[in-house]
């Protein structure tokens, strides 16, 4: 590996807020504890530098169909800068052609717009069958005080937010093993009744030990001590991200998602992180997507709907490729998304 191309174990905390400094687009999926935890996934995580000029953490999936490199939320370049650009691309393609990846899939920072379509396109990626990091969501911005918070929110979700401090809602949060073996369970009921595909135990305990107190899980209960929702807020870079997220019946007489997200909204504002990303809902015009559901419940908390870019990919192996295309876009359709 280059200078510029540390293992895992040598990129530092101290290395990724340098990136952040010069990214503030950035989020915890290009993170050192994103790269660790796909290590202890059995996961090989590649490190490049491009020269000092930018940042892409990079994970070789071992699918069934094939290997492919991933690159969520990246890579992290200028842009505006076709030279860095061009190199970057140049060597994310020699990497995966070592590496033995039929294609290379990525998800950059990038609001859709023309002009960055464009600018994907002229690098000869194709918009891929699959999405990768929560290309449409919601981001609040948090460096407004509270009392702006709650006015920017639909008057119904405010109404919600104050009706589960009167209801005597109350939240806390844990990273212990046990709460997270709790959440995995009832995320598993959830998953049944609103039709989604949750992570395994494995993946939530591996995130647990790679970011450590990064990775919370926040819980409302009932005045009484029932459980009423969970959510799992990982923290990155400026950011933080409603990544995860379980419910019990009760949720739907009590408010209890809505106190979640705004006690955890008010702990991030307070630990000095500038945004929280509700991570997750349905582009427009798709009322049948997996997402419907929750839209209309996080785009209430006031922040801005943000589109970037959809993931794109870069093909290595045309054959392989369409193997894995017929694959996916079936895998789409059936899982609604």
């Amino acid at each position: 590996m280059s200078k510029d191309n540390p293992a895992v174990k040598d990129f530092t905390e101290k290395d990724w807020q340098k990136i952040v400094k010069k990214h503030k687009e950035a989020n915890f999926l290009q993170s050192p504890n994103y790269g660790k935890m796909n290590e202890i996934l059995g996961e090989k995580v590649i490190i490049e530098g491009f020269d000092g000029v930018g940042h892409a953490l990079m994970i070789v999936r071992d699918a069934k169909r094939g290997k492919y490199l991933e690159i969520p939320c990246g890579p992290l370049i200028d842009w505006g800068d076709k030279e860095v650009v061009k190199k970057a691309f140049a060597k994310i393609s020699e990497i995966a052609k070592q590496e033995k990846c039929v294609f290379v899939r990525v998800r950059p920072q990038l609001t859709r717009s023309k002009d960055n379509m464009d600018k994907l396109k002229a690098l000869g990626l194709v918009e891929s069958p699959m999405h990768l990091a929560a290309e449409h969501t919601v981001i609040v911005d948090l460096t407004s005080s509270e009392d702006d918070l709650l006015a920017k929110m639909r008057r119904q979700t405010r109404y919600e937010v104050r009706r589960a401090d009167k209801l005597g809602v109350t939240v806390t949060h844990d990273n212990s093993e046990e709460i997270f073996e709790e959440f995995h369970k009832v995320q598993a009921e959830t998953a049944k009744r609103q039709g989604f595909v949750p992570p395994s135990l494995k993946t939530l305990m591996a995130e647990r030990e790679a970011f450590g107190d990064d990775a919370t899980i926040y819980i409302a209960k009932s005045a009484e001590g029932e459980k009423i929702a969970y959510g799992l807020v990982i923290r990155g870079a400026d950011e933080g991200d409603y990544y995860e997220a379980a419910s019990t019946p009760l949720n739907r007489k009590l408010p209890g998602a809505y106190a979640l997200l705004w006690q955890a909204m008010k702990d991030l504002k307070q630990d000095g992180y500038k945004r929280f990303n509700l991570w997750g809902i349905a582009p427009p015009g798709q009322p049948n997507h997996r997402y419907a559901g929750v839209t209309t419940f996080k785009t209430g908390f006031g922040g801005e709907v943000v589109e970037y870019v959809p993931a794109h990919d870069l093909v290595i192996s045309k054959v392989g490729y369409l193997k894995d295309l017929v694959v996916e876009k079936a895998r789409k359709k059936r899982r609604h998304l």
